[in-house]
């Protein structure tokens, strides 16, 4: 009975969701009402619930946390100063002569915003519309021109610094953990999100390389659909092309590489790199002529907007998963993916196709912290490899977003598009960069070393 309840439960979630109401009160309120129902009939212990300030005061003296409204607040500056334009004009100089080379700047453009920023709607609404105005003016294939901009905003999920990979990383710990407490290791090894962040790094830049070849032999194949700029457009930029790359490339590729590099170094935890990451935005900003008083008041609202609903949603899935427990509901999972056919093969493909399709309905913040918690303990269990399986879900979550009809970049791209690009356009421009993505899961299924082997030289996990 109460393993029922549980399932229950987590159907009672979802259709709450799917109504439109706050995820962290759909979390929060469901549980606590079906607690407030399992404890009437006896069938749920409410010491469960009594856990609960642990678990928020846990959530507040959690120093890797303290990383998300610092990568927000960094992301949040470079968007509002004008960095991605600055970006987007120095790359289409760089490439605009040849052919697709606008399509490769906008995806340079991406993958730099996504590892400076790590929010894909503002990466994509930013690219939107900075770039998609620009490709339709230079003739460019409208569905190709919304495609190449959908997928270069979603990179922001694997790129790191990532917010995704930071919330991940944490859940992630917590699952690898509780497995090995499940196994009876009671000196449990721990997984960091600079771990996460090395794991990212390699099958991240493959996704980009693989974006490039794309778009080089689509120029190749249809040069129609993807004509180099007018010479006469460029031809005069040429002389200054040196004082704008040092200007609007050099900044924010040291800020990156100092965040990162930083990390990796082993110099500074993910939380510290994250403040060194805010301080520089700050002082890049102002460089650029972009700081005022008013802006960082606007960048400083927008912050604590989004870090609340973040820890909202954290708050709300913790009461969540505490009752799911209460209910059995670990032990439930625990038997449905033990039973599947194919052994690890078989419960990995279908934890991926479920998260995979739960992405269309749910943002990757709620898919981190109710569903991970609940299947990671049971696949970790099984003896994968955490850091493999944490880059597998994000690189999950990233193609969710871009499937039709409910992936969210589409519908970030569609608010800012033009009215003479329809929906289907968008549809068709990222068929082939899902396809791309699905075969960087499959060579990452194949060759978990891709994410395993530099973390592991730097860190030795």
């Amino acid at each position: 009975m109460p393993s029922s309840l549980a399932l229950w439960m987590f159907l009672g979630v979802f259709a709450v969701l799917l109504s439109g109401y706050p995820v962290a009160l759909a979390l929060g309120g469901t549980a606590l009402i079906f607690a407030a129902v399992g404890s009437l009939f006896g069938a749920f212990d409410t010491a469960f619930v009594q856990a609960l300030p642990n678990r928020i005061f846990g959530i507040m003296n959690n120093q890797t946390l303290i990383a998300v409204p610092l990568f927000v607040f960094m992301g949040v500056m470079l968007e509002r100063s004008q960095i991605a334009e600055s970006l987007l004009e120095t790359m289409s100089d760089l490439f605009g002569d040849m052919r697709g080379g606008l399509g490769i700047s906008v995806t340079l453009v991406g993958m730099l915003m996504a590892a400076s920023t790590g929010i894909v709607g503002a990466t994509v609404v930013t690219m939107g519309l900075l770039s998609l105005p620009t490709m339709l003016k230079r003739n460019y294939d409208p569905a190709l021109a919304a495609g190449t901009i959908c997928a270069s905003g979603t990179l922001g999920q694997i790129i790191p610094p990532s917010i995704v990979l930071v919330l991940l990383g944490e859940v992630i710990s917590t699952a690898y953990q509780q497995a090995q407490l499940d196994m009876g290791i009671f000196a449990p090894e721990t997984v960091s999100v600079g771990d996460l962040f090395a794991g990212a790094l390699l099958p991240g830049l493959g996704l980009v390389l693989f974006y490039i070849m794309y778009l080089g032999l689509t120029a190749w194949l249809r040069p129609e659909s993807m004509p180099a700029a007018p010479i006469q457009s460029i031809g005069t930029q040429r002389e200054y092309l040196g004082i704008r790359i040092m200007k609007g490339l050099l900044p924010p590729l040291f800020l990156i590489f100092a965040v990162l590099g930083s990390i990796m170094g082993g110099l500074a935890t993910p939380t510290e790199a994250a403040s060194l990451g805010a301080l520089g935005a700050i002082l890049l900003a102002a460089v650029q002529g972009q700081f005022d008083i008013d802006k960082l008041r606007d960048v400083a609202q927008s912050t604590t907007q989004i870090t609340s609903m973040v820890f909202l949603i954290l708050i709300g899935a913790s009461i969540f998963s505490l009752v799911f427990r209460g209910f059995g509901g670990d032990e439930l999972v625990v038997e449905l993916i033990s039973d599947l056919p194919g052994g690890k093969f078989g419960a990995v493909l279908v934890v991926m196709l479920l998260m995979f399709v739960l992405g269309f309905v749910l943002d990757f913040i709620e898919i981190t912290f109710v569903i991970v918690p609940v299947v990671g303990p049971v696949l970790l269990a099984m003896g994968l490899n955490p850091i493999w399986l944490g880059i597998m879900i994000a690189l999950n979550l990233q193609t969710s977003f871009l499937t039709p009809p409910f992936g969210f970049a589409l519908f970030y791209l569609r608010g800012v598009a033009p009215k003479e690009i329809s929906t289907l356009q968008i549809y068709q421009g990222v068929a082939p960069f899902i396809a791309i993505q699905i075969c960087m899961l499959a060579i990452l299924a194949y060759w978990p070393e891709l994410a395993t082997w530099l973390p592991h030289v730097i860190y030795g996990s």
